[in-house]
């Protein structure tokens, strides 16, 4: 009984070493003293210290990513939660035609998507550029928030409203003080997921962004064809540990969230 048990670590092991091996190789040569990511020659934190010292294109781009991905999930978040309520609780006319339609901006390839986009900006004459990259990507992202909302819903108790209506709360204080603190943790996911799916975007990016509102993927294409800089190794590690630190205390938080609420079970 004992082998099959070490076969299943070891493959465990290989298909994590599979997946996290480049991920460690970024980390490695983020230290490396040399400009070429080929060659190693020595231990340096002097990527890290250029990188957060200096006013260059890259933290440029990257505070432009921060920016429209904080905006995106602000306005996906506040969308997303409100429809996926409104769909779960109510009936009307097209119902099961709106649930299919939101799955569009998921299975479309991201070029349809980032045409399409171009030409209705250029039509209804939005510039390109920070607002047009946010209502893009709210776009886009709007549909996963709804999804993991309503997932979260699938398994909700009508009767706690009721409850909280019999004792006198109305429609609004049930909304806030119980019905959106049990969904919560669908909430925060697809928050995570927006901000993630937005800073990650580079196609639908390139097509709606401008000169002044380079987000970071599109920046790092460009670099593609002269070389990426090691600043670009030292950026992408940081915001590696960054995410590491936002979904471990998310999780903490909505743990503690369900303990409350006897929903850890």
């Amino acid at each position: 009984m004992g082998k099959p048990k070490k076969l299943d670590n070891v493959y465990l092991g290989l298909v994590y070493l599979f997946i996290y091996l480049p991920v460690l190789i970024l980390f490695v040569y983020s230290f490396n003293d040399s400009k070429l990511n080929i060659v190693w020659e020595g231990f340096t934190f002097d990527w890290y210290i250029k990188l957060l010292s200096s006013s260059s294109d890259i933290m440029s781009a990257f505070w432009n990513s921060i920016m429209v991905a904080t905006w995106t999930t602000i306005v996906s978040t506040i969308i997303g939660t409100l429809g996926a309520i409104g769909m779960s609780k109510f009936k009307f006319p097209g119902k099961k035609a709106l649930d299919a339609v939101l799955y569009i901006p998921i299975v479309i390839p991201e070029i349809v998507l980032g045409i399409a986009l171009l030409s209705y900006f250029t039509t209804i004459k939005i510039p390109l550029g920070m607002t047009a990259l946010i209502v893009a990507h709210s776009s886009f992202c709007i549909p996963f928030v709804i999804n993991n909302v309503k997932a979260r819903l699938a398994g909700f108790d009508r009767s706690v409203e009721e409850a909280s209506m019999d004792l006198g709360a109305n429609r609004w204080q049930t909304l806030t003080k119980v019905t959106l603190p049990i969904i919560m943790p669908g909430i925060t996911a697809g928050a995570m997921l927006s901000f993630a799916l937005s800073m990650d975007d580079i196609i639908i990016s390139f097509f709606v962004t401008s000169a002044s509102s380079t987000t970071l993927p599109v920046k790092i294409l460009s670099m593609v064809r002269t070389g990426v800089t090691p600043e670009v190794n030292a950026l992408c590690i940081i915001l590696l540990l960054l995410s590491i630190v936002l979904v471990g205390g998310a999780n903490l938080i909505n743990a503690r969230r369900d303990k409350n609420y006897g929903l850890d079970s």
